[in-house]
């Protein structure tokens, strides 16, 4: 369970990464609200998993899944640029943090 939390945690980072950049400085108002409403639920799933989860490993896997996810969106949305070479890097992130499950496993 605590794995499964940990995961949807980091998919919440990624929508207040997403929606801190849209809030426009929290200038918008419904930006600015899914913002807080994920931090606080990604950061308590992360608070929750890590009751079960190594810190180490807990904060790399939600850090990975967050940011893979974001840049993800911003390339399918056109705010970023897609490359072959980013696209190399976030499948190499995401590899990561399988390993670290894997390995996370095997104490």
């Amino acid at each position: 369970m605590s794995w499964f939390i940990l995961i949807l945690s980091g998919v919440l980072e990624a929508v207040w990464a997403t929606a801190l950049g849209r809030s426009e400085g929290f200038t918008k108002l419904w930006p600015s609200v899914i913002f807080g409403a994920a931090l606080v639920l990604s950061m308590g799933g992360l608070a929750f998993a890590m009751r079960d989860i190594p810190t180490g490993t807990a904060y790399a896997v939600w850090v990975g899944i967050g940011a893979a996810l974001t840049v993800v969106v911003a390339m399918v949305t056109g705010a970023e640029a897609i490359s072959v070479v980013k696209v190399l890097l976030v499948l190499g992130l995401v590899g990561c943090v399988i390993g670290l499950k894997l390995v996370g496993d095997a104490h």
